[in-house]
């Protein structure tokens, strides 16, 4: 039986469909509960996004208590041996973010589909509409903080020469002209490279092809640490898988997100 080994990251249906048998996958859907029902990937197991979030306001994208946590993957029957793949409806920013919550509980071995269920129906792949018994119930998990940056980290890093902050949100969000905070604008020094830009509208959502190019000339490159944001680390899912599917070796998301930094009293802004 194949296995996962020798895989990127970023993997393709046929790479999934082959290996749909593998005791160790673990699959998790991230689409909709609408679109679950209607017919999923066999073996999938639905996981709500919003599950993946605290929900709080001014940031509901930080992380979920650890309670939940270990409910949620004791859910999926997680297990050190396990070998992850997510995919979702839209891109891969629910994905990017569950690869995110998969890096805090210190779980390395996954794969992202490329183009989601998407790709997988255009190539006219098998569904199904069995739902996989849960698993026995909460597991332990140790959470890490390597994953995140927090505002305070952030904030402390701010103006260094090997720093890029990716701002995933559209551009009348960077530019202060949409404002869904107390304040408008963007974080000092952040690049804007909108997250749907990052997708191949030709090929099912799937990652572009040309992303370490366009990441060079913006000047988000390997050399720097990535923190990347958006307004409660949904769209920002994306930009987190993208670049560690490239490889670059620091990499953290931003949970806070606009959602803290525009709504906290003493945070810089540039308009």
């Amino acid at each position: 039986m194949p296995d996962f080994s020798g895989l990127p990251l970023v993997i393709e249906p046929s790479d999934l469909l082959s290996r749909l048998d593998a005791r160790e996958l673990i699959l998790v859907d991230l689409t909709s509960a609408a679109r679950y029902s209607t017919g999923h990937i066999p073996r999938a197991r639905f996981v709500d996004p919003k599950r993946t979030q605290l929900g709080q306001p001014p940031a509901p994208g930080l992380l979920p208590a650890k309670a939940d946590l270990e409910a949620l993957f004791g859910e999926l029957g997680h297990n050190p041996d396990a070998v992850y793949v997510v995919y979702d409806d839209e891109g891969g920013g629910w994905a990017g973010r569950f690869i995110w919550l998969l890096d805090v509980i210190g779980h390395s071995n996954y794969h992202y589909l490329d183009g989601g269920l998407l790709s997988w129906l255009d190539e006219g792949l098998p569904v199904s509409t069995e739902v996989p018994a849960p698993g026995a119930g909460p597991v332990s998990l140790t959470l890490h903080d390597e994953p995140t940056a927090t505002r305070e980290y952030l904030q402390s890093r701010l103006g260094a020469a090997d720093l890029a902050i990716w701002d995933a949100r559209g551009p009348l969000e960077y530019s202060g002209e949409k404002v869904v905070a107390a304040r408008g604008g963007h974080i000092p020094g952040a690049i804007n490279f909108e997250w749907t830009a990052g997708m191949d509208q030709a090929r099912n959502l799937r990652i572009r092809s040309d992303m370490p190019q366009i990441l060079e000339q913006l000047g988000i490159t390997p050399d720097k640490e990535i923190i990347t944001h958006c307004q409660t680390h949904h769209r920002s899912g994306f930009t987190y898988l993208v670049a560690k599917a490239l490889g670059y070796p620091r990499v953290k998301g931003y949970a806070g997100s606009w959602g803290e930094w525009g709504n906290h009293p003493d945070t810089p802004i540039e308009l």
